[in-house]
């Protein structure tokens, strides 16, 4: 097999759906796919996966049916639906099949919530879970020289309140702060040719005060005989470290030294961080015992560390103070699927514009996309995940298995610093009156850790924490002055923990003292201005004009920005969503204040005020 031409994996265009393990070829399988609601849930029985014919509308992919760009544009109920394409030898050789990639894999970004898969009606497989990627192996089943048909049945009952869904409306309209559902595929699906013999997986883990990083290589299979991993890394061209180990198991661990760490006054330029994201390349290969190569594949990773300290946040060993903004990741055009790649670029540089060195990403796993552009343009990331409504022994393994999924996918990335998964209660509403619900907070608190204890994990952010890393509080007071007395001093805050919090709620159920926890305001704000918005537009609190919405927010912003006895904020929210008015954007991701405004409230830097 011939080496593919070296690539940057820290310099792609932002459109490849698995950013940290890149290979040059593929194909995306997106545009126009036949589709069909299947509301009586007939198509198993008709065998719709072996007669296409029945599917008779047309939909865009990867965008969910109930959205615009989709096509289709109907959100009601409709519990069932189909999907059929055909995959032609053009695609196929598109992925870039050869006697040395002959292996084609299928891969899903995300299908919402339970998918079934078949191709000329022989059933490949299905996945659960609606927030993360799957794939088949579907060599054996295409015929490589004429077209075949690919059929997807997607199943997300909206009234299972036991599934993982975050903020998708159990009601047919949405209301209050939950919004339209978003049905089947939402994100890329895609074909890739592979040797047999191949990486499967890559994982990083940085260790910035050693100067190193763990590399995590999964392979296809066992190796029948022993194979090479070679691994180079480099920045902008500059090799950092080469190394290869000998492998028998279709896992392994090596640590990588970077020589150029050990000069300590230079420590700090290959460090990343928002204002320096500096990522550094890796070129993986597998190789045979006779030399060879079995696959080559690309990726990257940052040399960063984050840890709570004395009350503190810190990014590589120092005090950060987390600007960051509540990120719903929704489009009034395509959902919760972005409506182009270039959007999810254009996410994180508005952001970043606005002056927020951090997104609290919301009841959602956002597309790595995302995380690929928050990596590379230096934006600090919460990951999170969509919450159940109900705590069931269903809940509780849907919620296991998906989130264990998420850790594993996101890992690598070096703009996520904080794992959160639960949010407000949600799926463990009685936790303050219930053991069970307890132990799975705390459960989830340990199951991250032992995935990855590299971050620090939030039980339950806002109120009822089990065990966090964080002390993290949704706060939506009306005015600064009420802002300013809850955490005024450390008698204050200590007045707060003891009591019920600000939304009436037990802010911690496994007491710790307040004097050194790491404290944030992870909610507050939630200013709504929208003057021409309809009667059921929301908020936590109404600006009546530019002038009064510019004051409030400044007001509500400036008492958490300087206090120097919190580690952060997450202000409520970037941008208007269906009917909650609420954003600092309208849902178009227009700024209600000039962007330098908006940037100066933020960051507490001056700037010119509104007119």
């Amino acid at each position: 097999m011939s080496r593919s031409l070296p690539i940057s994996a820290s310099a792609q265009g932002g459109v490849y759906p698995r950013p940290q393990l890149v290979r040059p070829n593929w194909h995306d399988l997106a545009g126009e796919w036949a589709f069909e609601h299947d509301d009586q849930d007939i198509g198993g029985k008709e065998r719709w996966f072996a007669n296409a014919s029945h599917l008779g509308r047309v939909i865009k992919v990867p965008f969910p049916p109930e959205s615009e760009m989709s096509g289709i544009s109907d959100p009601g109920f409709h519990p069932v639906v189909w999907y059929s394409r055909v995959i032609s030898p053009e695609d196929v050789a598109a992925s870039g099949l050869s006697p040395e990639r002959d292996r084609v894999v299928l891969h899903f970004g995300a299908v919402d919530y339970r998918a079934s898969v078949w191709i000329d009606g022989q059933f490949i497989g299905s996945h659960e879970g609606g927030q993360t990627p799957f794939s088949f192996d579907v060599t054996e089943a295409l015929t490589l020289q004429k077209d075949c048909v690919l059929v997807v049945r997607a199943e997300d009952d909206p009234h299972d309140v036991a599934q993982p869904r975050g903020k998708q409306d159990w009601l047919e309209e949405p209301h209050v702060i939950w919004y339209h559902r978003t049905t089947g595929i939402w994100q890329p699906v895609w074909l890739e040719s592979v040797p047999d013999q191949r990486i499967e997986s890559l994982n990083w883990t940085p260790n910035a005060q050693a100067g190193n990083v763990e590399i995590d290589v999964g392979l296809a299979r066992r190796p029948a005989t022993g194979v090479t991993v070679q691994v180079e890394l480099s920045i902008a061209g500059e090799i950092l470290a080469r190394q290869s180990f000998l492998t028998l198991e279709p896992r392994s661990l090596a640590t990588i030294q970077i020589a150029r760490q050990a000069n300590g006054q230079a420590f700090e330029t290959l460090l990343w961080s928002p204002e320096n994201p500096r990522l550094i390349d890796a070129h993986v290969s597998i190789i045979a015992d006779d030399g060879s190569i079995l696959d080559d594949s690309y990726s990257y990773f940052g040399l960063r560390s984050v840890s709570i300290h004395g009350g503190r946040f810190l990014l590589n060993d120092r005090p950060y103070f987390v600007r960051s903004v509540l990120e719903q990741g929704y489009w009034p055009q395509s959902h919760l699927a972005a409506p182009s790649a270039e959007a999810l670029r254009d996410e994180v540089e508005l952001i970043k514009a606005l002056g927020f060195n951090a997104a609290r990403i919301h009841e959602k796993v956002e597309d790595p996309r995302f995380l690929y552009w928050a990596d590379r343009l230096g934006l600090l990331i919460w990951g999170e995940m969509g919450s159940t409504y109900e705590f069931s022994s269903a809940a509780v393994s849907r919620v296991t298995r998906e989130w264990t999924d998420v850790v594993r996918r996101d890992r690598s990335h070096p703009s996520i610093v904080t794992w959160v998964p639960l949010n407000e209660s949600w799926g463990v509403q009685q936790i303050s009156h219930d053991e069970a619900q307890l132990s799975f907070a705390q459960s989830l608190y340990f199951l991250t850790r032992a995935l990855d204890p590299s971050r620090p994990v939030i039980s339950n952010d806002g109120w009822e924490h089990a065990i966090s890393d964080i002390l993290t509080i949704h706060d939506y007071a009306g005015t600064a002055e009420q802002l300013d007395a809850n955490y005024k001093n450390i008698d204050a805050i200590r007045a707060l923990v003891a009591g019920m919090g600000p939304a009436g709620r037990r802010l911690q159920l496994i007491p710790r003292e307040v004097e050194g926890q790491s404290i944030m305001v992870t909610e507050f704000g939630g200013v709504s201005f929208a003057p021409d918005a309809a009667d059921d537009s929301w908020g936590y609190t109404t600006a009546t004009s530019h002038e009064d919405f510019e004051s409030r927010v400044s007001g509500l912003v400036g008492s958490l920005r300087d206090n120097p006895l919190l580690s952060g904020f997450c202000y409520t929210q970037l941008t208007d969503t269906m009917q909650e008015t609420n954003g600092l954007t309208d849902a178009n991701r227009k700024p209600k204040l000039p962007i330098a405004v908006i940037r100066s409230i933020v960051s507490g830097k001056d700037a010119p005020r509104s007119k």
